[in-house]
């Protein structure tokens, strides 16, 4: 009987052994039933694509000009572009616009002129730079000096242009416009400005006017631009 309990038993044992791995295999296929997305989401969310960076847009070219857009023709270098002109003080163009009102005083009537601004005694009545106080008029660029002033560089007054501006003689030399502020000496003859050579230079505190045959003499003048 004992014999015939152990049997039973261990056809039990064996029943259920068998048995087990049916139940789980029955539980895992059911547990895929219940959840199917479950399975394909690691798949999926493998094959979704990532978003797409934005990106840069193109800059836009600069359109051509009309003279840049021709065909076969290179933009203007600096050189070939008109210069624009520079801005002038407003006192500047106002000395300028009295200038140009001024007219010029013929070679017949220029000795009147000229005695007008004899010294009785030069020596107390005129005045260098220094004594005025400093030079305060348009210097002359260094390369234009050299070219055109100095005392190689003589010539006669009379052959130059010559107006009265303010109530002094301005005479036209070298491209530039030349206001005698002192009066001339008393010695000097009646008609120097004709027969005698003068020359203009720097003289470390302003500009002067000399006069080949009295070279101690120095006249104190003021620069101005050229008139266009």
């Amino acid at each position: 009987m004992k014999s015939l309990g152990k049997m039973k038993t261990g056809v039990l044992l064996l029943l259920l052994g068998a048995a087990a791995p049916a139940f789980a295999q029955q539980d895992r296929g059911e547990e895929k039933a219940r959840h199917p997305q479950d399975q394909q989401r690691p798949q999926r969310e493998k094959q979704q694509p990532r978003p797409e960076q934005p990106q840069p847009r193109p800059m836009r070219q600069a359109q051509p000009s009309h003279a840049e857009g021709q065909p076969g023709r290179q933009p203007a270098s600096p050189r070939e572009r008109p210069m624009q002109p520079r801005p002038q003080p407003a006192r500047v163009q106002q000395e300028q616009q009295r200038q140009r009102q001024a007219k010029p005083v013929p070679q017949r009537e220029q000795h009147g002129v000229w005695q007008q601004r004899r010294a009785r005694n030069w020596r107390s009545e005129h005045r260098t730079w220094d004594q005025r106080g400093s030079y305060t008029g348009y210097r002359i660029p260094e390369n234009r000096y050299r070219g055109h002033f100095g005392p190689s560089r003589v010539f006669r007054l009379r052959s130059y242009p010559l107006i009265v501006f303010g109530g002094y003689p301005r005479f036209q030399f070298g491209g530039f416009w030349f206001s005698v502020l002192d009066p001339w000496p008393e010695y000097w003859s009646d008609n120097w400005y004709d027969s005698d050579d003068v020359y203009i230079d720097y003289a470390g505190d302003g500009y002067y006017l000399y006069n080949r045959r009295h070279p101690l003499d120095r006249i104190a003048i003021s620069v101005s631009v050229q008139l266009n």
